[in-house]
């Protein structure tokens, strides 16, 4: 029997890191990955240290203490499952198996299900944090059989970034629901890129500022009370300078953004569920038309907007941009919250909200100041539907968005792009409405189809024939 805590199953950037973390914790780990030349590398680069190279799948297995602990760090789909395959038959009852990876949710409970048959018990563990993350402290969202949990924690808690209130790492739930948290976290994180991305273009090509002036910009909200690991970097790779043409290299990078799908399920699941997250949803539509290049060339040179100029004064207006920024963040965490509710429900995932918030505190890509008020809202509110309805968000709210009303206002006046921020005050408009025209939509919908309609002033669900 070996003596090896942790066993990880591909060594690239993530695996690794997260493999050098356990190791430098206290936890002996051994490692496998299919590349020869990769296995080469790493045992060059861990020599001295309690960290075992194995060069099969079987010696691996031989490597670790009972039960077995054995993080996939492979990328998602079809190489996941294949992994499990060879690794199945060297396994034990009540060995646990963990992918670290995105994994789409659901491709995580068919896991679960094939494994327990097994005896073996599979986690999908959501991983945040990005390669320093990996190395220093990320956050961690564990999903699987709560009992074998306690097999894990000593590991997991201690390998995740700490913050005053604890690890930045909980039991999340059972089945997929590691992997569905971190989902959204990604939801989460495209719809404030998008609007950090929409505030950059408005400062540069509404106001006409310097990359330098808008990195001082971010960089002063950033040391303020709207903090945050994306508001840091923004300010970092803005002040970075191309060394062989000296301009910021920014501005030579190729406008098409990429996605590798987390987003894109996030939107998806939520219209399965019935929940609006249009601020999610336009940060995934926004990619979109980034990557259509060609298209958007064409359409340059055919298509006209105003030509209208900005003609106010500049720092008020800026102030006013901070608060818009504010306020759509606060959209961001609130879509994004209110799907993990109503999919705790769906899918009896029984999510602690409060708790998803604390361990989303450090480590990971979208911690902020702000999650400190948002982990206080649920705490206040555990059976909290959407942080709009709690006291802080809902002053913020309605402080902050005749701001958020003057920008979006601005925005089009002068045909700038900002879907994300357009999308969060359509949010608030419609979800504050005791009234909306969806009363028509119905009534369309009854009278082309015969869907029926409910009314105001009686129960029942109606007909009517509309041509009379």
């Amino acid at each position: 029997m070996g003596q090896q805590h942790l066993g990880i199953i591909g060594l690239g950037v993530m695996g690794f890191n997260l493999g050098l973390n356990a190791e430098g914790k206290g936890f002996p780990v051994a490692g496998f990955d299919a590349s020869a030349e990769k296995t080469r590398q790493v045992a060059a680069q861990v020599a001295g240290k309690n960290f075992a190279v194995a060069h099969s799948l079987r010696e691996l297995a031989d490597a670790l203490e009972r039960p077995r602990r054995i993080l996939i760090m492979v990328p998602a789909g079809a190489p996941v499952d294949s992994v499990l395959g060879e690794l199945r038959p060297l396994l034990d009852p009540d060995d646990i198996v963990i992918d670290g990876g995105n994994s789409h949710f659901k491709d995580t409970e068919r896991r679960a299900r094939d494994l327990e048959h097994a005896g073996l018990r599979f986690f999908g563990m959501g991983v945040s944090g990005g390669e320093e993350g990996a190395l220093r402290g990320p956050s961690l969202m564990p999903g699987g059989h709560e009992e074998s949990y306690r097999h894990l924690e000593p590991l997991l808690t201690r390998m995740a970034a700490q913050v005053a209130d604890g690890p930045c790492c909980a039991y999340i739930g059972p089945g997929g629901s590691g992997h569905y948290v971190k989902m959204v976290h990604n939801g989460i994180e495209y719809g404030i890129l998008e609007l950090i991305a929409e505030t950059y273009g408005i400062l540069k090509n509404v106001l006409g500022l310097s990359t330098t002036e808008i990195r001082d910009i971010f960089a002063a909200w950033s040391d303020s009370d709207l903090n945050s690991f994306l508001l840091e970097i923004t300010a970092l790779v803005l002040a970075k300078i191309d060394p062989e043409t000296g301009q910021p290299l920014v501005e030579l990078i190729l406008d098409e953004a990429e996605q590798k799908g987390t987003g894109k399920w996030t939107a998806q699941d939520a219209m399965d569920l019935g929940v609006a997250i249009p601020t999610l949803a336009s940060a995934v539509e926004a990619r979109i038309l980034s990557s259509q290049k060609q298209d958007r060339l064409a359409a340059s040179e055919i298509l006209r907007g105003p030509a209208r100029r900005f003609a106010g004064d500049r720092k008020p207006w800026i102030a006013r941009l901070r608060d818009a920024y504010q306020l759509a963040v606060i959209t961001c965490y609130a879509q994004g919250f209110e799907q993990l509710y109503v999919a705790s429900h769906e899918y009896d995932y029984r999510l602690r909200l409060a708790e998803i918030a604390r361990i989303w505190k450090g480590g990971c890509i979208i911690r902020a100041r702000m999650l400190d008020a948002v982990q206080a809202a649920f705490t206040a509110q555990p059976q909290l539907k959407n942080l709009m309805l709690s006291p802080v968000f809902s002053r913020a709210a309605n402080e902050l968005s005749e701001s958020l009303r003057e920008v979006v206002r601005t925005v089009v006046d002068l045909g700038a792009p900002g879907l994300a921020f357009a999308a969060s005050l359509g949010y608030i408009d419609s979800y504050r409405q005791r009234r909306l025209p969806a009363n028509l939509l119905q009534a369309l919908r009854d009278c082309f189809g015969a869907h029926t309609y409910r009314r105001v002033d009686r129960d029942g669900v109606f007909h009517t024939d509309w041509s009379r």
